[in-house]
């Protein structure tokens, strides 16, 4: 009896330790994966690893996706990927190799395009692009930039036309939040192009009134 025993427990720690070890072998391929494209001084993945990156995965580094990977490693500072951030989102797509990261993508962006998730999502492209310390509003030529990334896809008439509007108005050189929130908000909740729903007294951003007055104005 006393050897079944000692077998017994033999048998459970190698079992207890096999998960262990897989997933220690997992971290070191993702973590070798990362140094594909690390600089070495910084130990993060720069810009131009970035590029490298997007280049053997075959998008442009403004594709969604790789926004929507940032998202996913919950990046903090644009264009930077850290060894932490990059094992917690590989590990989480499962993906410890180019091939397996590009088969990871349709996931990925299902995952961001859930209403449960892309809230999240929308509002995280705003804070990623705030590339300076206490920034709180992003540049009209980037906002237009991040609408057609973020919104273009399921809005395209909305986008298009706040986009042509943001360029054209004078009165607004960055946006903030509040008015981001309200573009999506806009794009969810108003008929278009009719506008009939829309009520200037209820709690929209002054910019989104501007922006429907203008467009009323250029009806065709």
């Amino acid at each position: 009896m006393r050897g079944a025993s000692k077998k017994s427990l033999s048998s459970a720690a190698t079992a207890s330790a096999g998960p262990t070890k897989a997933v220690s072998k997992e971290v070191e391929r993702i973590d070798q994966f990362f140094y594909t494209y690390a600089d070495n001084s910084s130990v993060m993945i720069d810009p131009e690893g970035i590029e490298t990156l997007c280049s053997h995965l075959e998008v442009p580094h403004t594709d969604v996706r790789i926004l929507m990977l940032a998202w996913k490693m919950g990046c903090e500072k644009q264009g930077y990927f850290t060894l932490d951030e990059w094992r917690a989102g590989l590990k989480a797509l499962r993906a410890d190799s180019i091939s397996k990261l590009k088969k990871a993508f349709p996931e990925l962006v299902q995952e961001v395009t859930r209403p449960s998730n892309f809230q999240d999502f929308y509002i995280y492209a705003f804070r990623y692009c705030l590339t300076e310390d206490k920034k709180k509003c992003i540049e009209i030529p980037v906002a237009c930039e991040l609408l057609n990334l973020v919104l273009g896809l399921q809005f395209r008439p909305q986008v298009d036309k706040l986009s042509n509007y943001l360029k054209y108005q004078n009165d607004y050189k960055v946006i903030n939040m509040d008015q981001w929130m309200g573009f999506m908000r806009f794009c969810n909740e108003i008929n278009f192009p009719s506008l009939d729903n829309y009520d200037s007294d209820l709690a929209w951003p002054l910019i989104l009134d501007n922006f429907v007055e203008w467009l009323r104005e250029n009806k065709s």
